[in-house]
């Protein structure tokens, strides 16, 4: 019997021992069974099989015309048994039920949920066009290019039929091709995926994501797509890398990793995490590990409260934690008090907060800190200050703890110019609520205090050091500048003679320019000297006349 809301429909049943229809009708309100029996005489080649457990009726020479796999081992062995062959069938009753109906001439109800089901049974049949025309497998992959491909919500719904038989539907191509097709539709409209998560939105939820905008409510009104996030992490996880890999843009895959986390992680609180099975948690475990590894690496896609989130499921199911840890860092400045509380989980659990996963969280912020993000700096220092103050007044903190996080809050605050008011006004309220401390405990936060004072004290005198050599420094440049400047002149003036000498040689004879660069220099004296390296010819005289 199936139900669709409060109306009852027939289920059919099909006993094809006697070539007869049976129809059991549940008429509400009384629920009178009507019974239907179209006989027809029976026939000497009937096979019952049994299909998960539930028995069929069919006749052999119906279900042989058709299949061609049935076909060849009848005519092998006509008196052996089909038993073993429909055992491993990819099929349910229901599926199977619809290929009987098609081997006995009803008509076909195809679906988008059953088409990959019915392909995949008459693959496995062979009940192909080469064994008998307009046969069935010819009908569903027909269905399934024509109604199913190139229409977003049909292929989801498709895909999620096919789970069960993933591995049938992946042999026979229509896994890729519903993957591909998915994937061709968001890059050509991405917000299919939905839109991009934001935490400071107008219209934002109590849960910090953000709610689709009028226009986009408008548009739903008439047309509601199908979740990507309803696939098993099977379907999901690869769609969405070959997404990455074609240039979807990072904002809507966020969106839709963030509501696939939702779907399948989030729950398993309300389930318990001490109740789940083995196999349950191994399962959530796996869809924590993919999602982080799916994220793209934009910084700020996601608001730092759900990574933060995330975190707390990978810490309490045992899955990896530096992707997250990682990406946190990158952006810690967004975070908040309470997303720095992370409970302990494990062997830490007799401390409270787990000190070490925030210490490599801040270690991979300042790793990634850059001098054009000081506003980042001051407000992570503040962020640690006032968690400190945040879990002084915790009755059950250990000492231990809070002068952990009392150590990170001072190595945050150095180089802000920040004063440790903050950090006394925690010692004090933790001293407050902590009143059974013993006095060596007491002086020991007391020699913290003193410690922490001492080291604010010299960090601004190195600081007022570094600006006095930096004054220093500032006035040798200006120094050498002005020397730059004065040689600069000297050198046009020198330029200046030297075009104004080779003027007057022109006129008077050509000197070289070497040799008046020799003469400007001192290297000669005057003019004259400048030929004295050349040879003089003599006068030829008459010997008569030489003495």
């Amino acid at each position: 019997m199936y139900q669709l809301g409060n109306h009852f429909l027939p289920r059919l049943l099909v006993n094809f021992q006697l070539l007869s229809l049976e129809v059991f009708l549940i008429c509400p309100p009384c629920r009178v069974i009507l019974h239907y029996r179209l006989a027809k005489s029976p026939s000497s080649s009937d096979l019952q099989l049994y299909v998960r457990g539930i028995p069929f009726n069919l006749n052999s020479e119906l279900l042989a015309s058709k299949s061609a796999k049935v076909s060849a081992l009848l005519k092998e062995n006509p008196h052996k048994g089909l038993s073993s062959f429909f055992r491993d069938i990819p099929s349910n009753a229901e599926t199977f039920e619809l290929v009987g109906r098609f081997c006995h001439g009803y008509e076909l109800q195809m679906s988008t949920e059953n088409v990959i089901p019915l392909a995949c049974v008459a693959h496995y049949l062979g009940m192909t066009e080469s064994h008998s025309s307009d046969n069935l497998l010819k009908k569903a992959l027909t269905f399934f290019g024509q109604e199913v491909l190139n229409n977003w919500n049909e292929t989801i719904k498709a895909l999620r039929g096919a789970e069960n038989l993933f591995q049938q539907a992946l042999h026979i191509g229509l896994i890729d091709a519903c993957c591909e097709s998915i994937i061709a539709m968001a890059q050509v409209d991405p917000h299919l995926l939905g839109a991009p998560v934001s935490d400071d939105d107008s219209e934002d939820g109590d849960d910090g994501y953000r709610r689709p905008n009028a226009r986009r409510r408008l548009f739903d009104l008439d047309w509601q797509s199908e979740d990507l996030a309803t696939l098993s992490l099977t379907l999901y996880e690869p769609i969405v890398h070959s997404m990455k890999q074609r240039g979807v843009p990072s904002e809507f895959l966020a969106a839709s990793i963030c509501q696939y986390a939702k779907r399948w992680i989030f729950p398993s609180t309300h389930h318990g995490n001490g109740n789940m099975s083995v196999y349950e948690r191994k399962a959530v475990r796996e869809v924590i590990e993919a999602v982080e590894k799916l994220l793209p690496n934009d910084r700020g896609l996601l608001p730092c409260t759900f990574l933060f989130e995330m975190l707390r499921y990978a810490i309490g199911f045992e899955a990896s934690c530096e992707g997250f840890e990682m990406r946190i860092g990158k952006q810690l400045e967004e975070a908040t008090v309470k997303d720095l509380l992370i409970p302990s989980q494990g062997y830490a659990k007799e401390e409270r907060y787990d000190i070490e996963c925030l210490r490599r969280i801040l270690k991979n912020y300042y790793s990634n800190y850059s001098s054009s993000q000081i506003s980042g700096l001051f407000r992570v220092a503040e962020l640690v200050e006032e968690l400190l103050a945040e879990v002084a007044s915790d009755i059950d903190l250990k000492m231990g703890t809070f002068l952990s996080i009392a150590d990170m809050s001072i190595s945050a605050s150095l180089g802000t110019q920040r004063n440790s008011d903050g950090l006394y006004r925690a010692i004090d309220i933790y001293l407050d609520k902590h009143r059974y401390l013993s006095e060596v405990e007491k002086e020991e936060l007391q020699l913290r205090d003193t410690i922490t004072k001492e080291m604010q004290i010299s960090t601004e005198e190195d600081e007022a050091m570094v600006s006095c050599g930096e004054e220093q420094v500032m006035n040798e440049i200006e120094s050498m500048n002005n020397k730059v400047i004065e040689l600069e002149r000297e050198y046009h003036m020198m330029r200046k003679e030297i075009e104004h000498s080779c003027s007057l040689n022109n006129k008077v004879g050509k000197i070289s320019l070497w040799r008046e660069m020799k003469r400007k220099f001192g290297c000669i004296t005057t003019i004259h000297d400048c030929n004295c390296h050349q040879v003089k010819k003599k006068k030829k005289v008459h010997p008569r006349y030489a003495k």
